[in-house]
């Protein structure tokens, strides 16, 4: 059909501009749609702007990319200047085609480019999924003073969204602040989109409740995000907050809910959905029914799937494939191939993803001719090596016992991953070649990073490390998963500093740590109770911009708490944008090493007026806050409610807690009797306590009872010798104590040596008792001598009974005087300036006397110590500790999972400046900047 050629004006300056839109029409549009338009091709000759409105609209009806290049060519080859509004339609066009590049080159022609020009080229890039090529244009645009508007800064920041730029995205934020345009609702519906684009649902859903005019937008954006999130009960929830908000759904809205509904697995929501939208007339709308039947399909309720598919008055490919999937998935594999028959006579084409289901169907109907057409229709398509499709074959010609074929199927696609591997070891399985199948597995776990990964966590989270650790040498490339697995199975299992040494080499492999490794990280200084390289790290996790991320606020908790700075946890908790039940056992149980037990009752209390329900790990904390502060009764109160008001049966751990709090007391007849009514069997924990009780207590027949289950549990545990030869020496049997050290010495179990640090200028001192091999070594003794005249001045006394060495009483002052953790904090007195405080650590208990003689100390020179020995920590100040004094009364053997953690000693000596120094690790962070 060509179109009917109206006469213009000789005058007319649209004359050439007419002839050849009127040319590209007859040549690149369909009869129909050039009937449509050519009522557009005759404008007044005394309307030259009403001429170009039509031609605008003419350029806006062009669908193809050819089309757009012959409207180019002839306006440039007709010699007319065409104005600003129809060169950016023209741009517009190209973007809209998918050419970017040639928007591009259209951009580059323009003789003056104002914030229009920009903004449309900017929005061509974003569009077409070049995120990077869009934000160097925004630069180029800021540098040459070219002004933003609403509509320059949506397709920004979509276009940090599509590079996974979130640094850029946080920067392009601060400009919208600036500039103010946070309050436009179309750059603020984008800014939540972005925040869920990231994962960060929490600052996207503050977004969202500071835009003041929320439109269907908003909504659809955060509601999008949380389906893409995988948080389907919080979309779900939105949802029904967006209808009770007066707010329509429209169809976007309705297909975002459906696949929440659909990820959920909630049959039931799906089908109130499906009642409400009937309700409100979008039954019929294509893109709201392509999601219903995708729900229902892979929900397996076939026959409702079917009957909305039957009611779409034109079935798209996005339908076709929905349903024929479902069938596949449910095992339904002669419903699919007869769907594929029903859309092959409709007249539709499948598409590679449509195939890539049937060959599936094949497989499981062992229709191997058919499968092969198929083959031979994709392998004349050019698209036998699409990896949905490669998939399919593999399964297909494995299920139907053809190996070989299976084989160069798998290897023809460009990037195996973990689904292909699957299909081609299940299919050697499933024909019986087992030994080609294990060959497989062996090569998919040097090659693929998914295996390599899960096979790192696996290993790390069985505490076997060395596996963990050959396994990642022996991938090929490892990627930031594989090395945050590891990273996070050394920091668990108390290995701080190997930890950091992984995270320095994934550094020099140029990869970019997330929230999960600066996590990791903070657990492993607070394994180590490195305090200023933790801060170090919480500086870097405020600048990725990774302090709304829960993982790593809980983290900081855990470091702060563990490092000795209750206020810097408190501090972190408080920041904390959405706390969880992680959040909460991680300060109260902070605050109850720290010696704060009503503090961590007050606030365990807060939690429960908050709603939130315990799990065991916070009524651990909870027992623990009490057995550090003494609160018996409120212990008692909350073990005995604890499945009644909680819901959360005791375990050994809760047990534990309660008969050390009741030994501690004396209480020990209480104590035995708990044990005699657990209904499991007591572990070592609690014979540690009730042994630990005995000796403070004198209870010589318990203690031996304790210590026999203890040596049959535990026999290689140097702690119970230890303790009962201390209980028999302080009831002066000397026989008893040396048949003691003999069994320790003829079962070749070896006392753990008692070790104090401290840190100083990034390095780390050690002491035993004794110690002088340090450098300093006259300065300390003469500091420990100089506060030791100035103690007895203020009425200390050592308490020589606490030694039980059978020697004169002057001698064990002198072994009391030269402890360990004495040494440290003489040490750290000469090397620090006054008032500063004092952090020492120790891998046993803090001994009674030292105990006595840091409260003196503290006050002798005006400087808080920080003590945190195997148990808790210890906080000297103004003559007191934060302890009560009742930690004193437990010597019991810890072994409880909540019990502080420490490297081995002999390891300590390695931790130095190469690796938590300013030259290691503080080097390596700036890297984060």
């Amino acid at each position: 059909m060509k179109l009917c050629r109206l006469p213009l004006p000789t005058s007319s300056p649209l004359k050439p501009f007419h002839t050849a839109a009127v040319s590209v029409l007859e040549d690149h549009l369909t009869p129909a749609s050039a009937a449509t338009l050519a009522p557009h091709l005759s404008p007044p000759p005394e309307s030259p702007a009403s001429s170009v409105s039509k031609l605008t609209t003419l350029i806006s009806a062009t669908q193809s990319v050819g089309g757009a290049a012959q409207i180019h060519a002839h306006l440039a080859k007709c010699g007319l200047s065409f104005g600003p509004p129809l060169r950016q339609h023209l741009l517009s066009l190209y973007s809209r085609c998918r050419s970017p590049e040639s928007a591009r080159k259209l951009f580059d022609e323009f003789p003056d480019r104002d914030h229009i020009s920009w903004s449309a080229l900017i929005s061509a890039y974003s569009n077409n999924g070049l995120g990077r090529e869009a934000l160097l244009s925004f630069r180029k645009m800021r540098s040459l003073g070219v002004r933003s508007n609403e509509f320059t800064l949506p397709s920004v920041l979509k276009a940090c969204s599509a590079s996974s730029d979130f640094i850029a995205g946080t920067q392009v934020h601060a400009f919208v602040i600036v500039t103010g345009f946070e309050s436009d609702v179309f750059v603020a519906n984008t800014l939540v989109v972005m925040y869920a684009n990231f994962g960060l649902l929490l600052d996207s859903k503050r977004l969202f409740d500071g835009i003041t005019d929320r439109n269907s937008v908003s909504w659809n954006g955060l509601l999008a995000g949380c389906v893409r999130n995988e948080r389907f009960d919080e979309a779900v929830s939105l949802f029904q907050e967006m209808v009770m908000d007066g707010m329509r759904p429209n169809e976007f809205g309705f297909s975002c809910i459906l696949n929440a509904c659909t990820g959920s697995q909630d049959l039931s929501c799906g089908r109130a959905v499906h009642g409400y939208l009937t309700r409100l007339g979008y039954h019929s709308d294509a893109f709201t029914t392509n999601a219903l039947v995708d729900m229902y399909a892979k929900l397996g309720n076939a026959k409702a799937a079917a009957m909305v598919f039957g009611k779409i008055a034109r079935p798209d490919i996005v339908s076709w494939n929905s349903f024929i999937a479902g069938c596949v998935l449910h095992g339904h594999d002669s419903r699919a191939l007869a769907l594929l028959v029903e859309m092959k006579a409709s007249g539709m084409v499948p598409n590679v993803f449509t195939l890539s289901s049937v060959l599936k169907a094949c497989a499981g109907t062992g229709m191997l001719d058919l499968g092969m057409q198929i083959h031979g229709t994709l392998i004349k398509a050019g698209s036998d090596s699409d990896s949905f499709v490669g998939v399919g074959l593999v399964d297909m010609y494995a299920k139907c016992n053809c190996l070989d074929d299976a084989m160069k199927a798998f290897y023809l696609i460009p990037e195996q991953d973990l689904i292909s591997w699957n299909a081609l070891i299940s299919g050697c399985s499933h024909s019986g070649s087992d030994d080609e199948a294990l060959a497989c597995f062996s090569k998919m776990r040097r090659e693929d990073p998914h295996v390599v990964n899960g096979l790192v966590d696996a290993y790390g989270k069985c505490s076997c490390l060395e596996e963990a650790g050959r396994v990642f040498e022996e991938c090929q490339s490892g990627d930031v998963v594989a090395f945050t697995s590891l990273i996070t199975a050394h920091s668990q299992s108390g290995q701080g500093e190997e930890a950091i040494k992984v995270f320095c080499k994934m550094l020099n492999q140029d990869l970019k740590p997330d929230s999960f490794v600066c996590s990791s990280l903070l657990n492993a200084c607070a394994s180590l109770s490195a305090y200023e390289q933790g801060k170090q790290i919480h500086v870097h996790v405020q600048k990725m911009g990774f302090m709304s991320d829960v993982f790593a606020g809980n983290a900081l908790v855990n470091m702060y708490a563990k490092c000795g700075s209750v206020e810097d946890a408190t501090l972190a908790f408080s920041e904390i944008p959405e706390r969880g039940i992680v959040s909460w056992s991680a300060m109260i149980g902070g605050l109850a090493q720290h010696g704060h037990g009503k503090k961590a009752l007050d606030l365990f209390s807060k939690m429960l007026d908050e709603g939130l329900s315990p799990n065991h790990i916070t009524l651990t904390s909870v027992l623990c806050a009490c057995n550090h502060a003494g609160l018996i009764d409120e212990a008692k109160q909350y073990f005995d409610l604890m499945e009644e008001m909680y819901g959360v049966q005791q375990t050994q751990e809760h047990y534990a807690c309660m008969i050390d709090l009741l030994g501690r007391a004396g209480r020990l007849n209480e104590a035995m009797e708990l044990v005699h009514h657990m209904p499991f069997e007591a572990n070592a924990s609690v014979w540690g306590a009730l042994l630990g009780a005995s000796r403070v207590h004198g209870n010589i027949e318990l203690g031996r009872q304790a210590a026999e289950m203890l040596f049959a549990l535990e026999p290689e545990k140097s702690g119970t010798h230890v303790l009962l030869a201390n209980m028999y020496a302080s009831a002066g049997m000397w026989d008893n104590v040396a048949k003691v050290r003999r069994l320790m010495k003829d079962s070749r179990v070896k006392k753990e040596p008692a070790m104090s640090w401290v840190e100083m200028k990034d390095k780390i001192y050690t002491f035993i008792v004794g110690d002088r091999s340090h450098d300093r070594t006259a300065e300390i003794y003469a500091k420990l001598e100089e506060l030791g005249e100035l103690m007895r001045k203020a009425g200390y006394v050592p308490m020589v009974e606490t030694d039980l060495h059978d020697v004169e009483p002057w001698e064990k002052e002198v072994l009391l005087s030269h402890h360990s953790e004495k040494l440290a904090v003489a040490f750290a007195l000469i090397s620090t300036p006054a008032g500063v405080p004092i952090r020492v650590k120790k891998n046993l208990r803090v001994c009674r006397d030292c105990h006595t003689a840091f409260k003196f100390i503290c006050q002798i020179v005006s400087t808080e110590i920080i003590l945190r020995d195997i148990n808790r920590f210890h906080h000297f100040k103004d003559g007191a500790c934060s302890c009560g004094d009742y930690c004193t009364l437990s010597v019991g053997p810890v072994r409880r999972k909540h019990a502080l953690r420490w490297p081995h000693p002999r390891r300590l000596k390695r931790v130095e400046t190469r690796v938590l120094g300013r030259a290691g690790l503080k080097g390596l962070l700036s890297s984060f900047q």
